[in-house]
Formats: C-alpha cells, structure tokens, sequence
C-alpha cells in the first residue's frame, strides 16, 4: 500500500492549484472532520493553517508547474473513518467555504474516493 498515493488531483484541481500558487505563494489542504464544509478540503496559504497531534499528514503532492510540494492533512478523527480509500481531489463549479482560497473563483475543491486494497 505504500506505492499507492493516498491523495491525487484530478486535472482540473491541479490546474487551480497551479492559478492558487501564482496568486498566493506556496499551499496547503487540510480536510477536517468539523460541521459546516468539513466533508470539503479547505486551501490555505502553506503554514496558515495550523496542524498538531490531532491532524495526520497523508501525502506531500507534487503538481507540475508548481516549485513545491502542497500538503495535504486531515483531522485524525477523520482519518480513522477514511483510512481505507484514496482521495482525489476534484473542483466543480459552486461557493465553498470563504476560507478556503478557491472561494472568489466560483468553484470549489471537493473529495471523491475509491477504496484501496490494505
């Protein structure tokens, strides 16, 4: 299982990461289990957000066309629930949370998933 990315990026959300990088130096996700847009990964601008020992890092991505890897952490609480599927980040068109970067554009991150073999 450890070949097996954890995380990935459909086309479309690389391609806003890449317009989020340019507009806001380097990123980050976290995805929490909380109320709200808790289901949705939230961008932030690298280090905004504050991780600790509640919060697992599952995978550093690597976009092409951007110079740095972009975090990628959930809740622990929520990677107990999660932790037999593959992410994939995708982005449609909608209002997510205003704290997420992607918010001004009309479009949103959201999560789509497919079980892994453990």
């Amino acid at each position: 299982m450890s070949d097996v990315p954890r995380v990935e990026l459909t086309p479309a959300a690389a391609e806003l990461v890449r317009r989020l990088r340019d507009a806001h130096g380097p990123l980050m996700f976290h995805q929490s289990g909380g109320c709200c847009d808790g289901s949705a990964p939230m961008c932030y601008p690298a280090g905004e957000f504050r991780t600790g020992g509640a919060d697992v890092l599952l995978q550093d991505l690597a976009v092409d066309g951007v110079a740095e890897p972009v975090s990628f952490w959930m809740s622990k609480s929520q990677y107990e629930v999660w932790s037999h599927t593959r992410l994939i980040v995708d982005v449609v068109e909608g209002r997510g949370s205003g704290f997420s970067l992607e918010a001004p554009e009309g479009v949103r991150f959201l999560i789509r998933s497919r079980l892994v073999d453990a």
